[in-house]
């Protein structure tokens, strides 16, 4: 009998979650995501110091004080991580936005541009990259105008809510990254109940997101993300894609069992009905203050992207002042 793995890549795309090379390259996953914390954990691996000693010296020939050059050797670390793992996968890799601009539109939408330029510049073409922001209203409607106006194709991250999923599909993004361990942890410390994988809450949300999308014919592609157990990733097999840490494609890899798929376009039409319904600012705002759930993690999601964003700058400002 072939792997879960294996299995798995019959219904899903495969996407490996990390910033290391070697285990992307073992699992052999069609993309790859990186986050400023997976960039910054990988970053103290010997085999990384090239990729920060080569976006050092590029910024010191960019600007002349050293607050401007952390920020631009960030960048550039960020697009050194993602052209080495494009040597790697055979579709796209998806960089992060800084988390400082989750609620800042044009912030969003200037650094996106400037991440694509970079690779550019090195010969990337931006069909190869997906610019992840935040599933905040501002980071949604920058989104939609990168999208719409530039071609850059855009993945929204710290997803925990049916109503960021319903604005990201009507502003037209390329892909949604619901969080599913994420919405776990927060009913399991709330309720102080253990959830068995068909029950479990983050299953659910992307299951109905995903039924949704499908029932409505929108194209957005449906990318469950931040797994806890491979009971998660089991439940929701035939999702469009998802994004998987190494331990867990390991756990996959190692199990040779059937694995039926659960999520379907088929299956999705036959699901009850879903009413179809629009957002607009007030209401996607009121929705989301609604759902605890939603805005603390979103809310903690993105201090901490930031403050491993922050140990990164940190890093990259000793080196340049050495």
């Amino acid at each position: 009998m072939t792997t879960v793995l294996d299995q798995l890549k019959q219904y899903t795309t495969v996407v490996a979650d990390t910033g290391d090379f070697d285990s992307i390259a073992q699992y052999k996953p069609t993309d790859a995501t990186t986050n400023p914390s997976l960039i910054l954990a990988a970053s103290g691996k010997s085999q990384y110091a090239h990729l920060i000693d080569e976006a050092i010296e590029w910024a010191k020939g960019q600007a002349s004080t050293v607050d401007e050059q952390v920020e631009k050797a960030f960048d550039k670390l960020l697009v050194n991580f993602g052209s080495e793992i494009l040597k790697i996968v055979p579709g796209r890799v998806s960089t992060e936005v800084d988390a400082r601009f989750s609620f800042d539109k044009e912030a969003n939408v200037r650094k996106a541009i400037e991440i694509i330029d970079l690779y550019k510049s090195i010969g990337i073409a931006k069909e190869r990259v997906l610019i992840k922001i935040a599933s905040t209203w501002e980071g949604i409607q920058a989104a939609h105008e990168l999208e719409s106006k530039h071609g850059i194709h855009c993945n929204l991250t710290l997803l925990f809510s049916f109503a960021q999923a319903v604005a990201c599909a009507e502003a037209g993004v390329t892909l949604i990254s619901p969080f599913v361990g994420r919405i776990l942890d927060w009913y399991k410390t709330s309720t102080g109940k253990n959830y068995a994988s068909h029950e479990d809450p983050g299953v659910q949300s992307v299951s109905a997101i995903y039924n949704y999308y499908k029932q409505h014919g929108y194209n957005t592609i449906v990318m469950g993300a931040s797994f806890r157990n491979t009971g998660e990733i089991k439940e929701l097999a035939g999702c469009d894609f998802l994004t998987i840490s190494p331990q867990l494609l390991g756990e996959l890899q190692a199990e040779a069992a059937e694995l039926p798929r659960k999520l379907s376009p088929e299956a999705a039409a036959a699901a009850s009905p879903m009413a179809k319904i629009s957002l607009d600012e007030t209401n996607f705002r009121w929705a989301l203050h609604e759902d605890q759930m939603a805005t603390e993690k979103l809310s903690d999601g993105i201090r901490k992207f930031n403050a491993d964003a922050v140990k990164l700058r940190k890093i990259l400002r000793e080196k340049l002042s050495a």
